[in-house]
């Protein structure tokens, strides 16, 4: 079956120009907004299989606490939280985890790769990451992990905290920078300032973490030229192992959006789509000037032999995702699944000894062939063995309408086994990918 497109339109035609409303960028496929509370009953059936031997397995861990919501965060987060309210949370998640290894598709599997995200998993105290570190480690150790994620305010991290946080095995340290001017960060509602990047970064530089990213957003409210090329001069200079780069989107659930619904606006207060992709394709520049490898639409790497992301790569390829706390999302066997999207209804599902899985997703084999396909088309560069490997199907033959309007709209090539994306093609990669998405699905911005 061969994805039909209209030839006739041009790149241009579908080229995003302002920003509205909505997620741009496709983390996931099929879409969120196919996911039911009906297809629930999917992952009980499949924690019922006999554990898989040639699928790997992750593990990811919601923290959703933070010090303040950004303007621009979509994810679920909670500023008013005591450390009462905490405990019950990090007990809740020892708990699922509990709950999920007694299950036979999880028996004698170990996780190879960790993944610490957020809300803020920073904003934890020493002791409290150490109560569930090691909670966590004595249920399902991770000792031979290739990687070990966690991502950090800059704002919450003090030298006893990166000392505990190396000392229990964080390999990829992972810091939301996001703009180095302070009123800038300001006025898109960050808590953190410059001063305390200052304060937390040539520490953790010492501390020799086996990797250090950092993230910048191009096209926060106010940013300006001067102020973009000033942020990738800075993140130069900062020499970290990876820097990761996204384009400002403003999805439903922003205060950004809020107030643009207030307001009767249609175009978000932020920089444009053209100028967004201008911005990173000089910031990617100036990145390899200086020694830098561009490994995805949104990464580049000091060493491509040595940083790598095991996160991404291992879930763009189909792996495993065991997904721990409040609204989290993982994946067994093909089957998709979102856990209680509310605080309080995560924590009682747990406590009554209840996987607190919300609404899930069980995928065709044809699905999960276009999300292998789309995801790691963000790599920029994929090999046509692979899909012949692991699919039985020529790519290049099955999404032949795709991959022609792509190459006539000059944003893709294929020689031999290999297709790549032109840098103005991965720039605007989110957009090329959704020409191979199945009739059923195209038009929606929920992905």
């Amino acid at each position: 079956m061969s994805t039909k497109t209209d030839n006739t339109i041009s790149l241009q035609q579908v080229e995003d120009q302002q920003t509205t409303v909505g997620n741009y960028f496709i983390s996931n496929y099929p879409p969120f907004a196919y996911w039911s509370q009906d297809q629930a009953k999917k992952v009980w059936a499949m924690l019922d299989q006999p554990a898989p031997k040639d699928t790997e397995l992750g593990l990811y861990v919601h923290i959703p606490f933070c010090r303040k919501r950004c303007h621009f965060c979509y994810f679920k987060v909670y500023t008013d939280k005591n450390k009462d309210e905490i405990k019950d949370y990090l007990d809740a998640v020892l708990d699922e985890l509990r709950l999920y290894l007694q299950r036979p598709y999880l028996k004698d599997r170990l996780p190879t790769f960790i993944y610490f995200g957020g809300g803020t998993p920073s904003y934890l105290s020493p002791a409290q990451l150490e109560y569930l570190f090691k909670g966590m480690q004595q249920l399902l150790p991770w000792d031979n992990a290739r990687e070990v994620a966690f991502e950090c305010e800059p704002g919450t991290l003090t030298g006893p905290k990166l000392d505990v946080l190396k000392e229990l095995g964080v390999t990829r340290l992972s810091l939301g920078i996001e703009n180095l001017d302070d009123h800038i960060l300001e006025i898109n509602g960050r808590a953190h300032r410059t001063k305390e990047i200052d304060k937390c970064y040539p520490h953790a530089r010492e501390l020799g973490f086996d990797q250090i990213n950092v993230d910048l957003i191009a096209g926060m409210i106010e940013e300006t030229e001067a102020n973009w090329k000033s942020c990738v001069k800075k993140t130069i200079e900062m020499d970290a192992d990876c820097v990761t780069i996204y384009q400002m989107e403003i999805p439903y659930n922003t205060t950004i959006y809020q107030q643009m619904k207030a307001e009767g606006k249609l175009v978000a207060p932020v920089a444009d789509w053209p100028t967004k992709r201008r911005w990173v394709k000089y910031a990617f520049e100036e990145l390899e000037k200086a020694g830098y490898t561009i490994s995805s639409a949104t990464t580049a790497v000091k060493d491509p032999a040595k940083i790598r992301f095991e996160y991404r790569d291992r879930l763009w390829e189909g792996a495993d995702l065991l997904s721990l706390g409040v609204a989290s999302f993982g994946h067994f066997g093909g089957v998709h699944y979102q856990n209680q999207k509310d605080f309080g209804p995560y924590v009682q599902e747990v406590q009554k000894g209840t996987l607190p899985i919300w609404r899930a997703l069980q995928t065709t084999e044809e699905e999960r062939l276009v999300r292998q396909l789309i995801l790691r088309m963000k790599l920029g560069r994929i090999n046509k063995q692979y899909y012949r490997d692991k699919f039985d199907v020529d790519v290049e033959e099955h999404f032949a309408d795709a991959f022609k309007t792509l190459k006539q709209w000059g944003v893709l090539k294929i020689e031999g086994d290999w297709i790549e994306l032109t840098r103005d093609g991965l720039l605007q990669v989110d957009l090329l990918i959704r020409q191979f998405f199945l009739p059923q699905h195209l038009g929606d911005r929920y992905v």
